[in-house]
C-alpha cells in the first residue's frame, strides 16, 4: 500500500455583520480551516486538518511534503514526526510545519484504522472506549448585545454538566461572569475559565484568587503563551489548577510545559500539535510526570473527531475507578458549520455524554457536498 494522492482543501465559513464573536482578545467573524485528502493505491481514504489558513497550509505541503508523502507507506506514519524536525531542517518547530504534520499524520492513521478495521483510539494503545464527557466551550465575548445568562443556560437546557466560559476583560466583569456560571451550572457541575493569555501575572492572580469561591477546576491560558515565566510566577501563587497548550505544537514545546511544571494539564490540538503520532508522544510525557491531558479542540468536524479518538486513547493514570475524573472533551457551542456539517453524522454531546466513534480509522464520514459548500479555492 502506498500514497498516491494529496489534496489540500481550504474551508471557512462567515458570521453576518455586528454578529462576531470571540475571546478577551477580540472578535472575529470568520472560522477557517484546512481539510487534508490522502488516497492509496488501494483506494482507501484518509482525512485530517491542518488548523492554518489555506494558502498557507497548502504551500507548505506543496513544498515540504508532498514529494517525500507520495508513494509513502501509511503504517510508515510515525516518521513523519521526526523527519518533520531534521528535514527541513530549522522549519520544524514553525507552527505551520506542524499544523501539515498534523493533517497529514491523522489522515494517514484514519487509514490505517480503515486498513486493519480498528478504530485510532484502540490503534493508540488506549482500551475501548465507549463514551466521553464533553464540556461546552461558551460564554464567549459577542459584537452584538446579548444576556451573560444565555449561553450557560442553553449548555444546561442540552444536557452539559460541565462548561468552560470567556473571561480576561478586567476584574470585575471575570467575577461578574463566573458567578452567573456557576449559579446556573449549579454546585455540581465542572466549571473552567479560559483568559487566552490576556493578562499580566498580578492581573491573572487576582481574578484567580476571586474566583477560587466558585470551584473552578482550571484557569487557561492565564498569560501568553510564550511567557514561561509568568505561568511559573502564577502558578506559585494560587491553588487553582492551570491549563495551556492550543497554542503550542511538537513535542519539545509541551517538553517544557511539563519539565518545568508550569502547567497541571496540557491541551494539544489534534490540527496543530504534530497529530496522533505526536500526541501521543506528549501524553506519554505528560503521564509521566503526572500532568493530566485534555484536547483543546475548536476545529472542524475532522479536527474534533481526531481530538475523540485521541482522548480515548489517554491514559487514566494515576487514578483508578475509586478516583473518578473523566476525560472530558470541549465541545466548542459557538455557529460553526465546518463542525456541524462536514460530517454524514455529527458528533452530538446533548445529554452531557459523547459517544465515541467505534468505526475504523476517524470512524466517521465526511459529507463532500457539504465540505464544497464550505471550500474557498473552487474552479
Amino acid at each position: 500500500m502506498e500514497v498516491t494522492k494529496i489534496e489540500t482543501i481550504p474551508i471557512a465559513t462567515k458570521l453576518p455583520e455586528g454578529r462576531g464573536m470571540g475571546d478577551s482578545r477580540g472578535f472575529g467573524r470568520t472560522r477557517e480551516t484546512t481539510l487534508l485528502r490522502i488516497e492509496t493505491d488501494d483506494g482507501t481514504i484518509g482525512w485530517g486538518e491542518a488548523f492554518a489558513p489555506g494558502r498557507i497550509a497548502a504551500a507548505t505541503v506543496d513544498e515540504l511534503f508532498r514529494e517525500t508523502v507520495l508513494g509513502m507507506d501509511p503504517f510508515d506514519v510515525e516518521s513523519l514526526a521526526d523527519r518533520s524536525y531534521t528535514d527541513p531542517y530549522h522549519f520544524g518547530g514553525s507552527v505551520f510545519v506542524q499544523s501539515c504534520v498534523s493533517a497529514i499524520d491523522v489522515a494517514l492513521w484514519d487509514i490505517i484504522g480503515k486498513t486493519v478495521d480498528r478504530p485510532v483510539h484502540r490503534l493508540l494503545g488506549g482500551e475501548e472506549c465507549r463514551t466521553l464527557t464533553p464540556y461546552a466551550s461558551t460564554m464567549y465575548f459577542t459584537e452584538a448585545n446579548r444576556s451573560l445568562d444565555r449561553p450557560i443556560r442553553d449548555a444546561v437546557e442540552e444536557g452539559f454538566t460541565a462548561a468552560k466560559i470567556k473571561i480576561g476583560s478586567g476584574f470585575q466583569d471575570d467575577v461578574e461572569r463566573v458567578r452567573i456560571a456557576r449559579e446556573i451550572l449549579g454546585d455540581d457541575a465542572t466549571l473552567m475559565v479560559d483568559m487566552n493569555g490576556n493578562y499580566r501575572p498580578r492581573q491573572a492572580v487576582k481574578t484567580a484568587k476571586a474566583i477560587a469561591q466558585y470551584d473552578i477546576t482550571w484557569i487557561e491560558e492565564p498569560v501568553p503563551p510564550e511567557n514561561e515565566s509568568g505561568y511559573r510566577e502564577v502558578k506559585s501563587r494560587i491553588d487553582t489548577p492551570i491549563a495551556a497548550g492550543e497554542a503550542h505544537y511538537g513535542r519539545f514545546a509541551f517538553k517544557r510545559l511539563i519539565d518545568d511544571r508550569v502547567v497541571d494539564i496540557v491541551q494539544p490540538n489534534l490540527g496543530r500539535c504534530g497529530g496522533f503520532s505526536e500526541a501521543r508522544l506528549i501524553a506519554d510525557m505528560a503521564t509521566t510526570e503526572n500532568v493530566a491531558v485534555r484536547p483543546h479542540v475548536w476545529n472542524s468536524g475532522i479536527g474534533m473527531a481526531a481530538a475523540v479518538q485521541f482522548a480515548a486513547s489517554v491514559s487514566s493514570y494515576p487514578h483508578t475507578r475509586n478516583v473518578p475524573e473523566p476525560m472530558m472533551v470541549e465541545f466548542d457551542r459557538s455557529e460553526n458549520p465546518l463542525r456541524s456539517e462536514i460530517l454524514e453524522t455529527p458528533l452530538d454531546p446533548s445529554g452531557g455524554v459523547l459517544d465515541v466513534p467505534q468505526g475504523p480509522g476517524l470512524g466517521v464520514s465526511v459529507d463532500r457536498n457539504a465540505v464544497e459548500r464550505y471550500r474557498t479555492n473552487r474552479g
